[in-house]
C-alpha cells in the first residue's frame, strides 16, 4: 500500500504486458519494498521499472548576435508531420547526452555543429519525458536531411513559424534563447516543467 500523502502521477505508463524475461503476463502490484505499482511477474517474480524517456536535441544557431539565424527542421514522420522543430530524438543505449543531441542533429539535419553547454531542461511529465537541448553553433549553412526531415531551414527570429512549432518545448526553449540574446544575458541553463 502506497505511504500516506502519496498520489500517483498524472502519466501511468503501461507498457510492459508480458515479462521481458520469461515472456509470462505481468501484473501491476505495489511491491513489498516499494511505494508506486510496478510491473510484476507471477511466474519468474521479476520486477520492471518504467522510466522517463530522455529526448535531446540542440539550439543550432548560424552567425553571431542578433544576426544570428536558428536551425528548424520540418517534421517527415509523425507526430506533428510537415511542422518544425528543432533537431532532436530520442537518447540511445550507449551514448550520453551530448552524443545523443550531436546524432540526432547529424541524422535529422545533416548539419555539422560545434556543441556547447545544456540549454533547457524541460520535464514533460504527462508523456513521462525529459527534453534536454545544447546550445550550438553552426560549423556550415549547408545542411543535408535525413529520411525524418522534409527540409532543414535558417531562420531570422522574425521569421520562426511559431504557428507551426511541432512540440511546446522547442517553442519554450526558442522564446528562452531570444529572450535571453535581446537582453543580453548569459546562456544559463533554463529548467521548466511542462504541464
Amino acid at each position: 500500500m502506497p505511504p500516506a500523502g502519496y498520489t500517483e502521477p498524472m502519466f501511468q505508463a503501461r507498457r510492459f504486458k508480458h515479462c521481458p524475461t520469461c515472456g509470462h503476463a505481468v501484473e501491476y502490484r505495489v511491491p513489498a519494498d516499494d511505494n508506486r505499482e510496478r510491473a510484476m511477474c507471477a511466474s519468474c517474480g521479476g520486477i520492471h521499472y518504467e522510466n522517463p524517456i530522455n529526448v535531446v536535441g540542440t539550439l543550432p544557431v548560424w552567425g553571431d548576435g542578433a544576426d544570428g539565424q536558428v536551425l528548424l527542421c520540418k517534421r517527415a514522420i509523425e507526430p506533428r508531420y510537415g511542422l518544425w522543430t528543432l533537431p532532436a530524438g530520442f537518447l540511445e543505449i550507449g551514448e550520453t547526452a551530448a552524443q545523443g543531441a550531436q546524432r540526432e542533429t547529424d541524422e535529422e539535419a545533416g548539419a555539422q555543429i560545434e556543441l556547447h553547454d545544456l540549454y533547457c531542461l524541460l520535464n514533460v511529465v504527462k508523456v513521462g519525458q525529459i527534453h534536454l537541448f545544447y546550445r550550438a553553433t553552426l560549423l556550415s549553412p549547408e545542411f543535408n536531411p535525413g529520411p525524418e526531415t522534409l527540409e532543414a531551414r535558417l531562420f531570422h527570429e522574425h521569421e520562426v513559424p511559431w504557428d507551426e512549432i511541432a512540440f511546446r518545448t522547442v517553442r519554450e526553449t526558442l522564446k528562452r534563447f531570444f529572450e535571453d540574446r535581446r537582453l543580453g544575458r548569459a546562456y544559463a541553463l533554463h529548467t521548466a516543467d511542462i504541464a
